[in-house]
Formats: structure tokens, sequence, C-alpha cells
């Protein structure tokens, strides 16, 4: 009986929460007193997961499940749970993994307990804490299923390396019909995305026009960080709908969150509030996002960002 991951990936590549949801699986089996099983599909190469706790890796490989799909692949995942005999199964908090984790719940007849921050307080009844009010606080929760779901947040628990013995083998689940039809996915491949970003720059409607989005892109590419924008820019066509934040966006658990002429809708700030620091820059003392910011900038973004740019790429130079 082990802990197992759903380790998530993409174009074959482990992502970063991958590491960070088997960190903390590693943790919670300590506690159980047993070792963590991982289930990855498609991944071009498992071996980092054993520096952080994975002692056995179920690779599922079938080109037929390149693109995510949440119905079948909670299906893979609960036929990997059974296989192991899995309690405790452990995802992470991502858009996808949102999606899927109700539908694995439902599966496994799991309670589920989404946005967790840190590892169980207690193993009898199994209780974690967790973000709550759209990440303006924490409760606790225990989950008394036989099964138990717990989706762990962006950041939270940080890469904890944990050197273990790794054995993958191959596993062939089933493979439903979901009734779901992909026919395109395009990708960027270039940036850096929003979902892996620790760092992410968000433009608003203060910088007046698609044209002035330049200034957004050199920051983030000094910073190596993602892009990404508030509703209103991309409801008027400035910049996809991709880039997208907040709590009708895309969520952001950055580990800093800079905006750059945005207000700071409740909306928005409800998506973006798990960002561990958050700056932003605004020309109107009074708009609500100062309230919500670790740090504020009064001032023009077009005097202020080309500068911040400036003292960056110096900063760096010195410290090449």
């Amino acid at each position: 009986m082990s802990v197992l991951v759903y380790t998530e990936s993409d174009q074959g590549q482990l992502k970063k929460i991958a590491l960070e949801v088997a960190s903390y699986a590693k943790t919670v089996a300590d506690q159980l007193g047993t070792t963590v099983t991982a289930i990855a599909i498609n991944v071009n190469d498992t071996t980092p997961l054993g520096s952080y706790g994975v002692s056995k890796v179920l690779h599922v490989k079938n080109p037929d499940l390149d693109t995510f799909n949440a119905k079948t692949y909670s299906d893979i995942i609960k036929q990997a749970a059974n296989h192991e005999d899995a309690k405790v199964v452990i995802v992470s908090s991502s858009a996808n993994s949102k999606y899927l984790a109700p539908l694995l719940a439902v599966a496994l007849k799991a309670g589920y307990a989404s946005n967790v921050v840190a590892a169980p307080s207690n193993i009898s009844p199994f209780t974690v804490k967790r973000m709550a009010f759209t990440n303006k606080a924490f409760n606790e929760t225990s989950i008394s299923t036989d099964v138990k779901l717990v989706g762990l947040s962006k950041n939270a628990f940080g890469l904890k390396p944990s050197e273990t013995v790794l054995e993958t083998v191959d596993f062939s689940p089933s493979i439903l019909e979901s009734g779901v039809h992909v026919e395109s996915v395009d990708k960027a491949t270039d940036k850096v995305t929003i979902a892996d970003a620790e760092i992410v720059v968000s433009g608003g409607r203060g910088l007046k026009g698609p044209e002035n989005w330049g200034m957004v892109e050199e920051l983030a590419e000094v910073l190596g960080a993602a892009t990404a924008c508030s509703k209103p820019v991309s409801d008027l066509g400035w910049r996809p709908h991709g880039e997208h934040v907040g709590q009708t966006g895309k969520p952001v658990a950055a580990n800093l969150y800079i905006a750059i002429g945005i207000s700071g809708a409740i909306q928005h700030l409800a998506g973006i509030n798990a960002s561990k620091v958050k700056l932003v820059i605004n020309t109107d003392p009074e708009a609500p996002f100062f309230k919500a910011a670790d740090y504020g900038v009064v001032g023009d973004a077009f005097e202020v960002v080309p500068q911040l740019i400036e003292k960056l790429k110096a900063f760096k130079a010195q410290n090449a």
C-alpha cells in the first residue's frame, strides 16, 4: 500500500509541480510508514522522480494520450490506485488537475481536499491545512473516506530532495472511450508558461493598447518570467485569452507577481492571491490592488518599467 502521485508533464517533460507533488508525497508516505508510487503518462525521462522520494513509477506509453483528457486520465489514475492499493492519492492544484480531481474523487469514492499547503498535521483522522475563501484564509480539513485525494497548491511545499532507488515499470491500463475529441492544440515552445512560472509579469488596461506590450515582454524576459494580463485586456483582444489570469482565468500561485496598470478587480485578486509576493505599479494610489500588494509603486508604468528593466539588466551584468 503506497502513496500514489500523478506526475504532470508537458511534451514529454516532467513539470516542476510534478517534483513538488512527489516531495509532498514522500513526506506523507514517511508519516504512514510506506513508499511513493508515481503514475507517469508519456514521460521521456522519469529518473528525476527518484531524487524526490519516488520508489516506483508506473509508466504509461500511449501516443493517443499525448493530449490531456480529464476523463481518460482520471480513469487511468483510478486503475493505478487500485493496482497499488493506494489509500492516499496526490495531484497538483493546476488547472488540469482541478478539472481531473473531481472525476477521480468520484471514481475512487474519495474525499477530496484541494489547495493544500502543508503536510498532514494528523494521520488519524487524516487532516490537512488548505487555503480557503479565495486564498484569504486557511482551514483544517479532515478526510474520513477510505481513500483520500489531496490537491497540492503550487509553490506551497517546495522541492525537497530525497534520493531513492527508483524502479520504473510499464503500466498498460485499459483506455476507455471518453467521448471527447481534440482536433488540435497549439503550444508556445519558446516562452515560460504561466503554469510553470516562478515569476509572472501581468499587464492591464493602464498600458493603453497592445502596441505597448513590448516593455512587459522585455521585463518578463529579463526576469525569466511568464507574461499575463487582466480579463479586460484579453476581452479587448490585446492579448490571447490564454494569458488571462484571475478567478475567471488561470489561477496564479507564483513566487512573485508583478501587476502593471491593473487596478485590482476582486475577480483578478481572487485568482492571484496565492502568489507569495505581489508588486503593483499604478498611477492611481487608490487602486484596490495596493491594499492586496506587498509592494506598491505609485507612478507611470511608461516611466517606471523601463527604469526597472535598465536596473535589472545592470544588476545581472554585475553578477554574471
